[in-house]
């Protein structure tokens, strides 16, 4: 060596020595010199000496270990030089030396700062030098493989990057095998790692994905040169896209794949690797893994340009396929981003590019290797996840065209083991995939179904299937619902000819065994209704249905109504009764359909589930959306009923199902069905409009439901009935051809928005406005209807909805009330039958209005409908009359009706001409009327309008007071108290009733004389009793003529009214009244004389006894009332009064006549009696010896009248009917019941014999009655025997004859008087007498029963027998 050169060696040597030495002191100016030092070196090719290398290369070593103590390591300024000294060391000729110290520092103890000198490795390799040698790159990766097994991080990020830089350097054969495999093998690792790591952001997690990213910036680089790459790192590669669950990395895979495979189509033997390396696996993980495209850097594209590449490789038959519609795909990928996509779109494009690619392989067994390779990767896949749901999908749409059948059995077979069908994401994936191979394989599914049923059939009575699952057991009804869904969703998918064929046997046959063979858990319930919904809506999109009838669908519907009863009514915490209302729904569209019944109870029943359900709170989102869904449903399901019945009958029905929760008295409950209702009429209108009007009624009765509601303190229950009451008002009218102005639009316009304030009063304003408006679209009939629905819904909510009722009836009342005469009855019978219930008198006084309103204008049918309310008196109809009492004008009209009600009964019933006329005919209790005028009278104010009334009241009452026995017990009674099976009390009877009303009336006259005397002369305990009655009349009628002139002639008039009347009660009090009235001048002064007299005439010819005596006395009175008109009557009141004489029989009647003979006869002259004088004196002397003692009486009485009437041309005749009565006479004297009577005739009639001695005998009074009744006898006697002895033995005769009267007073008299007769009778007319019969009739009154006749016939006897032995007798022409 030169000595120039050595020297300035040693002097380099010595300096890098120094300058190494003081680094640790000194790092940044000293680092800087020596690199440049070094580079000199290496540029003048002046190495530095080997002894001193080791010296520089341990203190360059210290500066970059990890190791090092603290000051003496670098800082990242001073990396840089300390790497350009390493790199000048690797250029020099020493780099051996250098790569041999690396390895030397790999020995015992020094892992733990191998990284530092890879890093410097790799700065040393990555110098491009030519001058580096083939020796320094065996060394450093000879270095790098003794660090291999190094875990660390930073060492693995160092290895990799010496092989990406190898590979950049143009070293790819140096990287073969170990590098590659370690490429492999860090990528494997780092993804699993990032993969599995645990929950939470950690430093081994960020140090992984350096690893991973260092790592995959190492394949970058591979796969950029096509040199080097083997098949095995392409398969790697390759699998690692299908294996790996490290999405992120797909991408950039994906790339590097695509720029090798592009490099590599020049290259046929790679093209065969590429082709021969899973084809399939690599076409199904790429598939499933691009339907979420935007993951990862976007490995969508990245993949599709992959399997554009790969085409040729893979399938060629699918490759000129995939050059056209792959751009698309990737048009599409570019034109959106990861916030624009639409999920579905991409998938349905995806399976469609799929499906495209199976038909190009169609006859081959390529999909059934696809389908094997999609079947492997599920469990590569986690869940839920988009690309696992996807994965199910394209495995069943591969499936379905799979041309082996025992091969896609056994596939379908594994996916049913292996699946967790407690993982709900699994589940649904086997039944979508399930159900897209039954697209092309329904009869291999159903049949992979019952083998898998057959299968676990044991193990079904353990309740737990896990026979094949032990990591994840299957519970019993998790499977069955999946067996449900899977047979559904077999249906949803299966060929429409098919599904016919099958879908009631075994699809829903086997959905119904596996539901009913089960606990029925919530899980099972949801199942169950998604089947039974899957399976409806398949046969429903049939388009060609024909007369299909789904068997099925009644058990399906039982199982379902069931399933809704069980379900609380108070509370929702699943979605089962949503989802069971809308599988009814959906099966209601199938044949059989409902019957009208069925529908009804599957309304009822689903209204019920929800209706009480209570609305969740605010804060609770997810039973607000079960809520929400739950209402929905019902809708739906109400409107696909609805759909079979879109005809008023069927609207009716619906409404008739809501009426119960509309009329609720829960707030929640009213607001759900009202809005129900609106929706449904909605429909109503939009399907029906006006082609099929509603019912006669229906309207109204629609219309009074929903009224009340409209004042609802629930705004959207206003709102809602609001809408309702719209919807029917435009469809009345549309029906009726009618037409809403613009004034009433705007009119419905403002009350609606009215009824959205809080403001009460503004709410009943608009609701009477709508009323009004609402008004005239209703004819009667629907007015009707509507009052009664009205009426019927008081009293079901609130207070508020009562009075809003009661606004409607009255409204509708003042509008309408006029024109309603032949509705009024319907009308009043709903308001009285509701009446009772109103309890608010806020309520109940607008509807008494009400009523009197329908009085003014209807008075009597309201009449007989009040009057036709039951006893006793309710308070609510008490209250209706107590208002008509307040209006005084009003009352009295009333009071009219009512006593026309009470006189109806008396007069002839009329041919009724009119709706009234019926009315007022209509039978009525009396006994109500009879309350109610007691009632009115009590309450009205008295006026003198009222007074008016009093004759024709006063008049009444009596009449129906004359009412007794069965006619007292009208039959309307036991119509009209059916509401009340226990008897009256005691004082509500027609008698008590209507004395007290006389009494109040009479004492409402202010006339306190006739109050007192009425109570003095006992006139209402008369008139109360039967027997008394017509007494009480005459006397209540004689001092009502004496007190209350001014009511006398109206009085009159209708005595005269009820004397013509029909009924014999009313003729008979009218006559009794009349007989009183006769006795007074005022009947002849207000020339009603006649009338009555004609009326009287007609009385005394009935059959009736009562009417004959009274008609009798009145036409007798008319001698004391109208003496000087007895003489123009005289014919007709002799014949009236003969006639009755002329009946024996009827004791009452005879001695009537008699009576009133007597006073006629003091108003008669001699010649007025003409031949009725004699018939007269006849009639009389036949009643001397009646049994009666009143006839005999009247009769003595009357003939002595008759002696008085006497004068000269009658004087010989009546002389003649004196003897003819003189021993009755005589012998009745005697009687204590007519003796005075009797004493008077004769002392009327001894005149008539001429005898002054007789009348002298007569006439003393100075003896007992018995004395001169003897010495007359015996005077008499005396005298006859001397003038008369034929007519003294002929009254012996005729006095014999009396010894046998019933009498014994009389058969005593007829004892002694016929002693006396023998006494002074002459021997020849004894001579006449027949002894043994005088002896044998006094005989025989010895066995008399009353001794006073014994002792009597005794003497008679003695006298008798005196007689006999008379001495003339004894002669021998004497017979004693």
């Amino acid at each position: 060596m030169p000595r120039s050169v050595a020297s300035h060696s040693t002097l380099q040597a010595f300096l890098c020595v120094g300058i190494a030495g003081r680094l640790a002191e000194m790092q940044g100016c000293l680092q800087q010199v020596l690199r440049q030092i070094l580079e000199v070196s290496v540029t003048t090719n002046t190495p530095v000496p080997q002894m001193q290398l080791h010296t520089i290369f341990t203190e360059l070593h210290i500066q970059v270990c990890a190791k090092a103590p603290a000051q003496e390591q670098y800082s990242s300024q001073n990396l840089a030089e300390i790497v350009h000294c390493f790199i000048a060391l690797g250029e020099a000729p020493a780099s051996g030396e250098l790569m041999k110290f690396f390895l030397s520092q790999h020995g015992d103890g020094a892992r733990a700062i191998a990284w530092g000198p890879l890093a410097l490795i790799r700065a040393v390799v990555s110098a491009d030098e030519p001058r580096m040698n083939i020796r320094t790159i065996y060394l450093a990766i000879r270095v790098v493989k003794n660090t291999l097994s190094d875990t660390r991080f930073k060492v693995r990020m160092a290895i990799l990057r010496i092989i990406g830089q190898l590979a950049l350097s143009g070293y790819q054969d140096r990287i073969k095998g170990w590098g590659l495999k370690y490429v492999s093998v860090q990528l494997t690792l780092s993804t699993y790692k990032l993969t599995n790591h645990r929950e939470g952001f950690n430093q081994r997690e960020l140090e992984e994905k350096m690893v991973h990213k260092v790592t995959m910036d190492t394949v970058k680089i591979i796969t950029s040169s096509v040199s080097g790459i083997t098949d095995e790192f392409w398969v790697r590669l390759l699998c690692y896209i299908m294996e790996t669950e490290y999405t992120e990395a797909l991408a950039p895979i994906c790339i590097s794949l695509t720029n090798l495979a592009e490099r590599q189509l020049h290259a046929k033997d790679a093209e065969a690797s590429v082709a021969s390396k899973g084809r399939h696996g690599g076409l199904g993980a790429l598939q499933v893994l691009m339907s979420s495209p935007y993951k990862g850097e976007g490995r969508g594209i990245a993949m599709l340009n992959l399997l554009r590449t790969l085409s040729q490789s893979i399938a060629p038959s699918m490759a000129d396929m995939w050059e056209l519609e792959i751009p698309l795909l990737v048009k599409y990928l570019e034109e959106h981003t990861e916030f624009t996509w639409n999920q579905k779109t991409w998938e349905d494009k995806l399976i469609q590019f799929l499906r495209n690619s199976l038909k190009k392989t169609r006859g081959s067994n390529w999909s059934l290797r696809l389908s094997k390779e999609l079947n492997n990767q599920i469990e590569s896949f986690d869940s839920p996840s988009l690309e696992k749901g996807f994965l199910y999908r394209a495995l069943g749409f591969t499936l379905a065209t799979g041309l082996e059948a025992d091969k896609v059995e056994m596939l379908l077979l594994e996916l049913l083991y292996k699946t967790d069908y407690g993982n709900d994401f699994d589940r649904e994936g086997v039944v979508l995939c399930f159900g897209l191979c039954a697209r092309g394989q329904v009869k291999t599914v159903l049949n992979v179904l019952r083998d898998f049923e057959e299968r676990i059939q044991e193990s079904e009575l353990s309740w737990q299937i896990g026979a094949w699952r032990k990591d994840h057991p299957w519970r019993r009804e998790t499977v069955k619902s999946a067996l449900m869904v899977m047979y559904s969703c077999v249906a949803s998918y299966c060929h429409p000819q098919m599904l016919l064929t099958h879908v009631d046997s075994p699809i829903t046959a086997k959905i119904i065994h596996h539901y009913s063979s089960s606990c029925q858990d919530v899980c099972l319930k949801m199942a169950f209704m998604k089947s039974v919904v899957q399976v409806a809506n398949a046969i429903k999109n049939i388009k060609d249905l024909e007369d299909f009838q789904f068997a099925q669908k009644m058990t399906l519907t039982g199982i379902i109504m069931a399933t809704i009863k069980a379900e609380p009514t108070d509370s929702l915490v699943s979605p089962v009764r949503t989802m069971a209302m809308e599988a009814l729904s959906h099966l209601s569209n199938l044949k059989p359909f409902y019957s009208t019944e069925e529908n009804n109870e599957l309304m009822d029943i689903s209204i019920r589930s929800v209706i009480s359900l209570q609305p969740p709170a605010e804060d609770n989102e997810s039973i607000q959306t079960l809520y929400a869904n739950a209402k929905h449903a019902l809708e739906q399901l109400m409107e696909s009923l609805m759909q079979r019945q879109l005809d008023p009958k069927g609207l009716q029905e619906m409404v008739h199902l809501l009426e119960k929760w509309i009329l609720s008295e829960k707030e929640g409950e009213r607001e759900k069905a009202m809005s129900l209702h609106l929706h449904l009429m909605h429909i109503y209108v939009q399907s029906v409009g006006v082609r099929i009007p509603l019912k006669l009624g229906q309207f109204g009765t629609l219309v009074g439901l929903i009224a009340p509601c409209t004042c609802d303190s629930h705004r959207r229950t206003r709102l809602a009935s609001m809408g309702v009451l719209s919807s029917l008002l435009d469809l009345h009218a549309s029906q009726t051809c009618s037409s809403w102005g613009p004034s009433k639009e705007l009119e419905r316009a403002k009350c609606k928005e009215d009824l959205q304030g809080l403001d009460v009063e503004k709410i009943f304003s608009a609701s009477s406005r709508i009323a009004k408006v609402a008004c005239v679209q209703f004819n009667c009939d629907e007015v009707v209807s509507l009052m009664q629905k009205l009426c019927e819904n008081i009293g079901a909510m609130d207070l508020q909805h009562d009075k809003a009722s009661v606004t409607w009836i009255v409204t509708f009342l003042q509008m309408r009330a006029k024109e309603l005469e032949d509705k009024v009855a319907e009308i009043l019978g709903a308001i009285l039958a509701q009446l009772p219930v109103v309890d608010h008198r806020e309520a109940r006084r607008p509807l008494i209005e009400g009523i009197l309103l329908l009085a003014h204008y209807h008075q009597e049918t309201v009449l007989t409908a009040l009057l036709r309310q039951p006893l006793p008196m309710e308070s609510h109809l008490t209250e209706v009359w107590l208002a008509v009492a307040e209006n005084v004008p009003f009352a009295r009209t009333m009071l009219r009706g009512l006593m026309g009600r009470l006189q109806s009964s008396f007069t002839p019933r009329a041919h009724a001409t009119s709706k009234a006329d019926i009315w007022r005919q209509a039978a009525v209790d009396p006994l109500m009327t009879l309350c109610t005028i007691h009632l009115l009278v009590q309450k009205t104010a008295v006026d003198d309008k009222l007074l008016e009334l009093f004759p024709d009241l006063t008049y009444a009452l009596l009449l129906q007071l004359s009412v007794r026995g069965p006619e007292a017990a009208s039959p309307v009674l036991k119509t009209w108290r059916l509401v009340h099976t226990g008897a009256l009390p005691e004082e509500i009877n027609l008698q008590r009733i209507t004395i007290k009303s006389l009494q109040l009336l009479f004492g409402r006259l202010s006339n306190e004389q006739l109050v007192q005397s009425l109570e003095e002369q006992n006139v209402w305990a008369l008139l109360q009793g039967s027997s008394t009655f017509l007494q009480g009349v005459g006397l209540l009628a004689r001092l009502c003529m004496r007190s209350m002139e001014g009511y006398r002639q109206r009085l009159l008039e209708l005595v005269l009214r009820g004397m013509d009347s029909d009924i014999l009660s009313c003729r008979v009090s009218s006559t009794a009244v009349c007989v009183e009235f006769m006795s007074d001048p005022a009947l002849y002064q207000e020339e009603l004389l006649k009338p009555t007299v004609s009326m009287l005439e007609k009385g005394a010819d009935q059959e009736d006894e009562a009417l004959r005596v009274l008609s009798l006395r009145a036409l007798g009175n008319m001698a004391l009332g109208a003496p000087k008109k007895v003489r123009r009557y005289r014919k007709l009141l002799l014949e009236k009064c003969l006639d009755s004489l002329r009946e024996p029989m009827n004791t009452s009647v005879a001695s009537e006549g008699m009576e009133a003979l007597a006073k006629i006869l003091a108003e008669l002259r001699e010649g007025d009696l003409g031949p009725s004088f004699g018939t007269i004196c006849e009639q009389c002397r036949a009643f001397f010896d009646n049994e009666s003692e009143l006839l005999r009486f009247k009769a003595f009485v009357l003939f002595g009248k008759l002696a008085k009437v006497v004068r000269i041309s009658k004087k010989h005749f009546f002389k003649e009917e004196v003897k003819k009565a003189w021993i009755p006479l005589m012998l009745h004297c005697q009687d204590p019941c007519s003796d005075a009577a009797c004493m008077a005739t004769m002392f009327q009639c001894v005149h008539f014999w001429g005898w002054k001695a007789l009348e002298s005998s007569w006439g003393r009074r100075d003896s007992s009655t018995a004395d001169e009744m003897t010495v007359f006898q015996t005077t008499l006697c005396s005298i006859l025997t001397q003038k008369k002895p034929a007519v003294l033995y002929s009254f012996l005769l005729e006095t014999m004859t009396y010894v046998h009267s019933n009498l014994s007073r009389i058969r005593i008299a007829a004892c002694n008087l016929a002693g006396t007769i023998m006494k002074q009778m002459s021997a020849h007319r004894l001579r006449k007498l027949d002894f043994p019969a005088l002896r044998n009739s006094l005989q025989e009154l010895q066995l008399d029963s009353d001794p006073g006749v014994r002792r009597a016939a005794l003497e008679t006897l003695k006298i008798l027998d005196t007689c006999s032995q008379h001495p003339l007798l004894a002669s021998p022409g004497g017979f004693c």
